[in-house]
């Protein structure tokens, strides 16, 4: 789900006449939500199943104006892509800040979610891909970036059971069992915790 919040920065920006880039896509929910508001919109992943489902999409609604391109996000610049603004909704790393950087013009905007560092707490290792609010401010600043607005948004899902918080992260089984978060996870019900943390970092940020 796209926070209303973010979504609420991005509809502030007059976009009728920019071009807009994407940063991790995904299958385009944001891209289709911005296309119609803006001169052109890039969606890049490195996903190819997902980039073709939002391939097939824009070519089933004829949006001429909606491309998408296969791309790791971490690794390639954006300058080819000529962004006036950039989006990113759960894909942001350093490295994305910096090519960010690096790509806009002074006075344009960059817009995103972050992981927080309180995302998932339970399971006790937070995402190589979180943030903290200082860390993510000194980021962007030394990126040559003013932060305009940066805040937490939070949801702590509480439960009765050990069944009732299994249940509630039934969808995070198989990435967790991956990672061994799944066991700390399991651990942190036995010992009598009831909460499941979503944590994000809603953030713009104009480019110095």
């Amino acid at each position: 789900m796209l926070s209303p919040k973010f979504l609420a920065l991005l509809e502030a920006e007059d976009l009728k006449d920019k071009v807009v880039l994407d940063v991790g896509c995904g299958a385009g929910r944001l891209a289709f939500r911005l296309a119609p508001r803006c001169r052109r919109v890039i969606g890049i992943d490195r996903d190819t199943t997902a980039i073709a489902q939002a391939q097939q999409r824009a070519a089933a609604e004829r949006l001429a104006n909606a491309e998408f391109s296969v791309a790791d996000a971490e690794a390639v610049e954006y300058d080819p892509f000529a962004p006036q603004l950039i989006a990113a909704h759960l894909c942001m790393s350093d490295a994305i800040i910096a090519r960010c950087a690096r790509a806009l013009a002074p006075g344009e905007y960059l817009v995103f979610v972050a992981f927080h560092v309180d995302q998932w707490q339970e399971t006790g290792r937070p995402s190589r891909f979180a943030y903290d609010e200082a860390r993510l401010a000194s980021v962007l600043r030394e990126n040559g970036f003013i932060p305009e607005h940066l805040e937490v948004e939070r949801e702590v899902t509480r439960f009765g059971t050990v069944q009732e918080g299994l249940a509630a992260a039934a969808g995070l089984e198989d990435r967790w069992k991956a990672d061994s978060r799944w066991q700390r996870y399991v651990e942190f019900l036995e010992r009598g915790g009831r909460t499941l943390t979503r944590s994000h970092l809603i953030v713009k940020a104009r480019r110095r």
